[in-house]
């Protein structure tokens, strides 16, 4: 019993020293690890111009809602949305029965005035006669009261009736004033009638695109709401919103690139205006830019802004020698022959380079172009 308990120790000394020789041979065959040969860039600051972007939209410069000046209903909407119009243009057309009622209302009104001034006419001339008869009579009637050729009382007759006749000629003056006053205010009367029933027909106020339709035969207009929106036509501007603290770097006058991607054209322009008022919700103020005419704009155009500001320094890397990794980026860079992968924060991009943010420093060399199998802890062949 006891050569057996020796002898299983033994077994088991003799086992494990058999299994460590198999390990070390076995790791003996494992191969190196390769080399990768590379070429790298060193980091460094470089000036790049400084500057905001900014994206914003195209709009119409001068839009008008336009709207009934009477309540009616409408008769006929000679137009559609997207439909080109001329200034004076019939868009809209109103029930007119009522506004037409009026206009022959006043025009009767305005004939019977008129009619009244013949009788009215001669009226005065027939008073003007007796005056004249008893103007004559009465100078006669003093040569002889003066030769006391005739009493005090036939003088007196004389006098009252110029003064009658005088009164009467008067009188038929009066009358016609007040005929010409009706009739001046029955042509007023017809003018007004004639006003109300234009506004029957509703015209463009300028050349342009109707971009909105709110109304529909039968559709009882009131005045001032809307029945159609029309934007001026070859008359557009961006609309550029910039955070607030820009305020101090974007005036009037300032100078912008603006990208219209749907047309694929760039434009260099200048601020045309400020808007004084900030918006309270988003902390931005509104820059405007008027585009050029000949550009077959719509309103609602995506545009991207670019406002210089000058230069700066930045570090930049080749923008190939940023790795993507989901929403992390990364750069190899080479530290003692060897490539180490470093996360970094890229900033804005100039052309083929990248500026970073944090990650690495100036003087720092990463490896590019990247080259295929390239690991962390990769050993690096660094070619010039």
């Amino acid at each position: 019993m006891s050569s057996v308990k020796l002898a299983a120790p033994a077994a088991l000394v003799a086992l494990a020293l058999s299994g460590c020789g198999g390990n070390k041979s076995e790791k003996a065959a494992v191969a190196p690890a390769p080399t990768i040969a590379a070429t790298v860039v060193a980091v460094a600051n470089e000036s790049v111009p400084e500057g905001l972007e900014a994206t914003g939209t195209v709009r119409a410069r001068v839009t008008t809602a336009v709207a009934a000046r009477v309540m009616a209903y409408v008769r006929e909407m000679r137009v559609q949305m997207g439909d080109s119009v001329q200034a004076g243009q019939t868009l809209v057309v109103l029930d007119a029965r009522d506004t037409e009622t009026g206009v022959r209302q006043a025009e009767f009104a305005r004939t019977e005035a008129r009619s009244a001034l013949p009788e009215v006419q001669n009226a005065i001339a027939a008073a003007q006669a007796q005056f004249d008869l008893a103007q004559a009579t009465y100078n006669r009637m003093k040569d002889l009261f003066d030769k006391k050729s005739i009493t005090n009382q036939e003088f007196d007759e004389a006098a009252a009736k110029l003064k009658m006749a005088r009164a009467n000629l008067d009188m038929a003056q009066a009358r016609r004033e007040q005929v010409q006053a009706k009739i001046r205010q029955a042509d007023e009367a017809v003018a007004q009638a004639g006003v109300m029933k234009s506004y029957s027909e509703i015209t463009a106020p300028f050349a342009g695109v109707v971009t909105e339709k709110r109304a529909e035969p039968g559709t009882l207009a009131a005045p001032g709401v809307p029945l159609l929106t029309i934007e001026q036509a070859a008359a557009f501007r961006a609309e550029i919103p910039v955070e607030e603290a820009q305020l101090s770097r974007i005036r009037a006058g300032s100078k912008v690139q603006v990208d219209i991607e749907a047309l694929n054209r760039t434009l260099d322009l200048a601020v045309t205006e400020i808007v004084p008022s900030v918006d309270a919700a988003s902390r931005t103020i509104t820059a405007r830019v008027n585009l050029p005419g000949g550009l077959p704009l719509k309103s609602g155009l995506f545009v991207r802004a670019r406002f210089p500001f000058g230069q700066r320094q930045a570090l930049l890397v080749p923008a190939a020698a940023v790795q993507e990794q989901g929403q992390l980026k990364r750069v190899f860079v080479s530290e003692s022959g060897q490539a180490r992968a470093r996360f970094v924060t890229i900033g804005a991009r100039f052309g083929d380079k990248a500026e970073v943010l944090s990650g690495v420093s100036a003087g720092e060399t990463v490896v590019h172009p990247l080259p295929a199998g390239l690991v962390d802890g990769a050993k690096l062949e660094v070619r010039p």
